[in-house]
């Protein structure tokens, strides 16, 4: 048996309908390998009406990590980066020692019936790097080195595999890949880093032997290989890297391996000593309960 343990998540509702399932943290285990934070949203058709904007807000700390399979999202930062978000492109934004950011529906899309999901992940930074000034990369799906296998297509979002090499940037040894499995096919997994984790979008999955159903993500054991096995066309994700040089406090929007820099952000949050996203006016308030 190769899964080490399974983490079933939590539904959270995101406003204005957008239901998240959320995998990272949890109580089993905060991190796997710099990814502290994991929500999967959709499929869902959108209605008419639907208010999916995410205001502008902070981070710290952190590097968001956004990847579709469907819709769009248009991103807006405090650097001046405006970015249309779409399928199969990896955007990396490194908060650092604080960004500001929102994410909301494109005009074109507005008042459209159109499918929206896709992933967000957090990758916490190394502590050198926790204050790094902040930055945006988009890496276009163009650019995504994708290979075919024996009945599998695999995407390399992050870091390497299968002799491929991402041209995502990290601070950390980091893997994120993106796999279809045809039905009745086997994938097999090598040297996966210390920690590692598979999320199955779709399908039935077998992890040797051991079925992953969805909505569960698998903690592997990743001493040595792992075989996957597809009992009908199945599309997942593959997680991990080296792990986290250290606990990390949380609270909402912030990460940090100091609780005063976690309070010190909350206090600029809600003194507005944060830069602003040009053109936007409105933001998320800071939550009535503090960091304790």
């Amino acid at each position: 048996m190769t899964i080490a343990n399974l983490l079933k998540g939590h539904e959270k509702d995101l406003g204005g309908g957008l239901l998240v399932r959320r995998y990272l943290p949890s109580a089993v285990k905060q991190a796997v390998g710099p990814f502290i934070f994991f929500d999967h949203f959709g499929p869902v058709e959108v209605p008419l009406d639907a208010d999916h904007d995410v205001r502008p807000h902070p981070h710290i700390g952190l590097a968001t990590v956004t990847y579709l399979f469907e819709g769009a999202m248009d991103h807006r930062d405090s650097l001046g980066t405006f970015q249309r978000i779409e399928p199969g492109a990896v955007n990396w934004m490194t908060a650092g020692s604080g960004i500001v950011h929102s994410e909301r529906t494109p005009k074109d899309l507005v008042g459209k019936p159109h499918r929206t999901h896709g992933l967000q992940l957090w990758a916490a930074l190394p502590v050198a790097h926790e204050e790094s000034a902040p930055g945006f990369c988009h890496t276009p799906a163009s650019e995504i080195p994708e290979l075919e296998l024996d009945g599998a297509k695999v995407r390399v979002l992050i870091g390497s595999a299968f002799g491929h090499t991402s041209p995502v940037q990290t601070y950390s040894q980091t893997l994120y890949l993106d796999v279809v499995l045809k039905a009745g096919s086997l994938l097999t997994l090598n040297e996966l880093p210390a920690e590692a984790a598979i999320y199955p979008i779709s399908g039935e999955l077998e992890i040797d032997g051991a079925a992953l159903e969805l909505h569960n993500m698998a903690l592997l054991d990743s001493a040595g290989p792992q075989c996957v096995k597809a009992n009908s066309e199945a599309r997942f994700v593959v997680i991990g890297g080296e792990p986290l040089d250290g606990h990390r406090f949380m609270y909402w929007n912030f990460v940090s391996s100091r609780k005063e820099r976690i309070s010190q952000a909350a206090d600029d949050w809600e003194a507005q000593r944060f830069p602003q996203v040009p053109g936007e006016t409105d933001r998320i308030p800071l939550p009535p309960k503090r960091p304790s």
